[in-house]
């Protein structure tokens, strides 16, 4: 199962300014913290599709905005994930590589069937109520095929193009994929032609991937090990200030139905109410070791609607009131 931890890479953020656009006009108005410009702080997949429409509404017209973000992204600044895709020995190792370590990026996931002359590769999106941007569908395959152009240094072009929204005026992304181009379909899915997928890529770099594929493989190991509890845990620390926290939200965010989110807790012997005190009594200690933030501040960062329910909240954890608790700490910690 996928968690909700998306990061993006830090040549989003440089791409978007080589198209003249402000990063930091994008996180506004996705209503993103600028940290995340900053640090490639990892965010949900609501904030994620936040900022992509955003992106879209900045840029105005979507399908030049998806030719436009995909041919200006530079190679160098590609992510490990990418960049072993990049690196493959063909294009179908580096379709198949991507399909693999798409698992470690989510929202979406990649379907990939060979029949025949064809190979049609389908988008799918991890389950909840916020629509995927088009831009964002429209980026994802079009930057298939840059990475298919870009290994093999030939002019490739898809068989068709199809998307389940509209994508406003079709013919810049039919004069970049070299294809017609079909909205109002069932699924979002390039097809190509399977002889292209024999062809070598010029980038084959063995060395490279002998270092970076157990690095990866080794890292999506371990996010299908992950607790259901860790990424429950990982999503409340993001969405304290953010209004409802109950286990609904939660759910939705983490892609799964809230009943199954109660079975999968049960499980591991915990229970939502429990971790969300855990994130809050975490949080509050972090929190109070910085002398910057008053208390009142403190309890709105951590969801309570009133002080008093930190208070007592706090009580509870560590048998003190946040004011003292915070005095003995900083005269333990004068450095801090």
């Amino acid at each position: 199962m996928k968690s909700d931890r998306i990061k993006f890479p830090p040549g989003f953020w440089a791409g978007l300014q080589q198209l003249g656009m402000d990063p930091q006009d994008v996180a506004r108005k996705a209503r993103l913290p600028l940290a995340a410009i900053a640090d490639e702080a990892e965010v949900t997949a609501s904030q994620y599709f936040a900022v992509w429409q955003a992106y879209a509404d900045l840029a105005g017209d979507a399908a030049a905005g998806i030719v436009r973000l995909v041919t200006v992204f530079a190679t160098a600044q590609y992510p490990p994930t990418v960049l072993a895709t990049y690196h493959a020995r063909d294009y179908r190792d580096a379709l198949n590589r991507m399909a693999r370590y798409k698992r470690l990026c989510p929202p979406e996931s990649l379907r990939i069937t060979e029949e025949g002359e064809r190979c049609t590769v389908e988008l799918e999106w991890m389950p909840g109520k916020r629509p995927v941007p088009p831009v964002l569908v429209g980026t994802t395959l079009a930057f298939l095929l840059e990475l298919g152009r870009r290994g093999t240094g030939r002019p490739i072009t898809a068989m068709s193009a199809e998307f389940t929204h509209s994508m406003g005026d079709v013919q810049p992304l039919e004069a970049y994929f070299g294809c017609p181009v079909r909205t109002g379909a069932a699924e979002n899915r390039l097809t190509l032609r399977r002889s292209d997928l024999d062809r070598p890529f010029i980038s084959y770099n063995q060395e490279l991937l002998e270092i970076l594929t157990p690095v990866l493989d080794r890292s999506l190991d371990e996010q299908i090990s992950r607790s259901v509890s860790d990424m429950v845990k990982w999503f409340l620390k993001r969405s304290l200030t953010g209004g409802r926290l109950d286990i609904r939200t939660a759910a939705s965010g983490l892609g799964m139905s809230d009943r199954t989110l109660q079975r999968r807790l049960t499980e591991e012997g915990t229970t939502f109410k429990q971790l969300l005190s855990q994130v809050r009594h975490e949080q509050a200690r972090q929190y109070l070791t910085d002398p910057e933030l008053d208390i009142k501040e403190v309890a709105f960062l951590l969801g309570y609607e009133d002080q008093n329910s930190f208070y007592r909240a706090f009580r509870n954890w560590e048998g003190d009131t946040p004011s003292r608790w915070r005095s003995r700490h900083i005269e333990a910690n004068p450095r801090l």
